[in-house]
């Protein structure tokens, strides 16, 4: 839903993603109204805290899932997205680079405690590597969002694993 958003923010300025020649990208879509559709891209080397994932604090769990979530869509909602497809795909969406008014959102999303590096996705890109490893660090340093506390990495979470106050699915 988050980066369907940057879609629609994308076609409203008129550009077009592309993945091959044609400009076709295979990807889930669902109509937002009769003649708005949003489809799901997947951040290009960050991976955010998932939708109903949960992390510890000293008082107690919090939704940092949610947290990523609303965050996102409150950078996507204030400034115009460039989406620039990898011509990858990962659990059948495609992946690509979201920037939000100038700004990388995965780096964004890393920075803010809401997501963490998939550097072993970056091989190829070793520049975005280090600053999404620079941010990750700057977050921890500076103990925001999920550094506050403790959390289960979002692939880990993903195949099961989860906080003591959290529902098993």
């Amino acid at each position: 839903m988050i980066l369907g958003l940057a879609l629609i923010a994308v076609a409203c300025t008129g550009a077009a993603p592309r993945s091959d020649q044609s400009g076709a990208i295979t990807a889930d879509g669902r109509a937002i109204d009769g003649d708005t559709v949003s489809i799901d891209i997947r951040l290009f080397g960050a991976d955010a805290f998932e939708k109903r994932q949960m992390c510890r604090m000293t008082s107690g769990c919090w939704p940092c899932g949610k947290a990523a979530q609303d965050y996102a869509s409150k950078l996507l909602k204030a400034n115009p997205a460039t989406i620039r497809l990898t011509g990858k795909q990962s659990y059948g969406r495609p992946i690509g680079t979201v920037d939000v008014g100038g700004q990388d959102l995965g780096e964004a999303m890393i920075a803010s405690g809401l997501a963490v590096p998939a550097t072993n996705y970056l091989k190829g890109d070793p520049a975005r590597a280090g600053r999404y490893v620079a941010a990750f660090e700057t977050a921890q340093r500076r103990q925001v969002g999920a550094h506050a506390g403790y959390f289960i990495d979002p692939a880990k979470w993903r195949r099961g694993e989860r906080l003591s106050c959290e529902k098993r699915d």
